[in-house]
């Protein structure tokens, strides 16, 4: 791991409502000042934080804290409203192209073309990243294979899949353009138990063989322990906890035993973390 900072986020602020929506990125942050507009809803919250290269950072927070508006202003798909985003020491809202050359993401709803295969969609994919053809293919069968994906699947519509068969092809589409800063948006929801296992493994491989900086939103407290570095733990837009696994269990008593990063959540919180899934 080296000590170059992959992710600088800097009093970062993002709001939604209260004000017109501004289609332009301004000069110095979406007002400048990180002011709240009157009558907004405060999404992300003057946070703070670095990830270094090579790391693996989780960022987990009950739904509707603020985690994945976080993704996407490190994505660029957002506009801070206030303090700055960078990537790699550049600006997310000053220099959007250069950031996107330089990032990927997976969101836990990925989209496709369903009526084409894997292959097809990860071939029209790697077209827009500028990866040629031949290398493209030859990519695309190693990374699924390394996912599980059996070799007859990869050829057959994306339609008549499982979810999570999808979800094996979002990763590998992700990774196809070798990106330096890779965004998992709770990739392993809707997954079987070993292919989570199968996905667990394959970030931990990006990141050891590749060098690749992984952030990683999820619900899962095992994955997130087994997985990340550090963890930030945010809830209604702040944060409230950042240290390693091990780091964060210590602030909670141990009560005759070793407590968990769940107790550690329910304690900081008091929120129980809820999938997408399980809340319908």
């Amino acid at each position: 791991m080296h000590d170059t900072i992959a992710i600088r986020i800097d009093s970062a602020l993002k709001t939604f409502g209260g004000r017109a929506y501004r289609w332009l990125a301004p000069k110095t942050g979406a007002n400048g000042n990180g002011h709240v507009p009157p009558g907004a809803k405060v999404a992300v919250d003057h946070v703070s934080l670095d990830v270094k290269r090579g790391e693996i950072f989780g960022v987990l927070g009950p739904n509707g804290s603020g985690k994945s508006t976080l993704i996407r202003l490190i994505a660029t798909l957002l506009i801070p409203d206030g303090g700055r985003v960078s990537v790699f020491d550049h600006d997310v809202t000053q220099e959007p192209r250069l950031v996107q050359t330089l990032i990927n993401r997976v969101s836990v709803e990925a989209s496709f073309f369903k009526k084409l295969s894997p292959m097809e969609n990860l071939l029209y994919g790697a077209r827009l990243y500028g990866v040629a053809p031949n290398e493209a293919k030859q990519r695309a069968k190693d990374i699924l294979a390394r996912l599980g994906l059996e070799a007859k699947a990869i050829y057959r519509p994306m339609e008549e899949m499982s979810r999570g068969m999808q979800q094996k092809v979002a990763i590998a589409r992700a990774f196809l353009s070798q990106p330096s800063l890779l965004l998992l948006d709770e990739p392993t929801t809707g997954l079987d138990p070993r292919s989570k296992r199968e996905v667990q493994a394959f970030v931990r491989d990006l990141r050891d063989s590749h060098g690749t900086t992984i952030l990683l939103t999820t619900h899962d407290m095992v994955e997130a322990d087994a997985l990340c570095d550090r963890i930030a733990i945010i809830d209604g837009g702040k944060i409230v906890a950042l240290d390693t696994p091990d780091g964060l269990k210590q602030l909670i008593p141990r009560n005759g035993h070793a407590p968990t990063l769940e107790e550690v959540f329910l304690e900081l919180t008091g929120k129980q973390l809820v999938t997408e899934e399980q809340g319908e």
